[in-house]
């Protein structure tokens, strides 16, 4: 049985390269495109593929959050994000979004599709690096096992603890001081509390703390 997939990707180029590539492989199918984040959504909810291939940069509504959309709506399909990008606020976003994999638009043929694949499959994948890239944030976040970190979440208040979730969903600070009617400089002063409690040096590191708790 064929892996039924959905391109999102706004540049036709690409999106027609990449269609050429897939539907020579027999156990790969293209049952829909999408050139923005509303579009994907629609036809995704529409054809229900296996895979959704998502580009993070897409106009009228950003990759990650479309994948949020999708995978709240339907959480069995499986959304893979494609970027130009490797920057760590960028690949946690899209993991926190739901995302089941990572790939730049670099990558040799033979290993986009082994993750394509991989995907299917239900396997966390990455570009080789970006695995490795990531575990080491990951690692360094949560100290490797060090407990005191993640103890650290205990210190927060209730107002630092809201305003980390928020972060965690992938709010930005104008969004957080909107949603919770402050300042935005309350927000970053907030912020600045919650990095120094939790020992993390920026947001992706506080982040990662607070998911390791749930």
């Amino acid at each position: 049985m064929s892996i039924r997939l959905v391109i999102a990707e706004d540049q036709r180029l690409f999106r027609q390269s990449l269609r050429l590539l897939l539907e020579r492989e027999s156990d790969l199918e293209v049952v829909g495109e999408a050139t923005d984040g509303h579009e994907a959504f629609n036809v995704t909810t529409k054809v229900k593929p296996d895979v959704v291939l998502m580009d993070v940069d897409m106009p009228k509504l950003d990759g990650v959050t479309a994948t949020r959309l999708i995978r709240g709506c339907l959480p069995e399909i499986k959304v893979l994000m494609l970027s130009v990008h490797d920057d760590d606020s960028r690949i946690v976003a899209a993991v926190q979004a739901g995302a089941c994999g990572y790939i730049l638009k670099d990558a040799d043929h033979k290993e986009f599709l082994e993750i394509i694949r991989g995907t299917y499959r239900g396997e966390l994948i990455a570009s080789p690096f970006l695995v490795d890239r990531f575990a080491q944030i990951a690692n360094k976040a949560l100290g490797q096992g060090n407990a005191e970190r993640a103890g650290g979440l205990a210190t927060l208040t209730e107002r630092e603890r809201e305003i980390l979730a928020c972060a965690a969903a992938g709010e930005g600070n104008k969004e957080i001081a909107d949603r919770l009617c402050v300042s935005l400089d309350t927000v970053k002063t907030h912020l600045h509390h919650i990095y120094r409690k939790l020992g993390a040096t920026g947001r992706v590191e506080a982040i990662l703390v607070y998911l390791s708790s749930k």
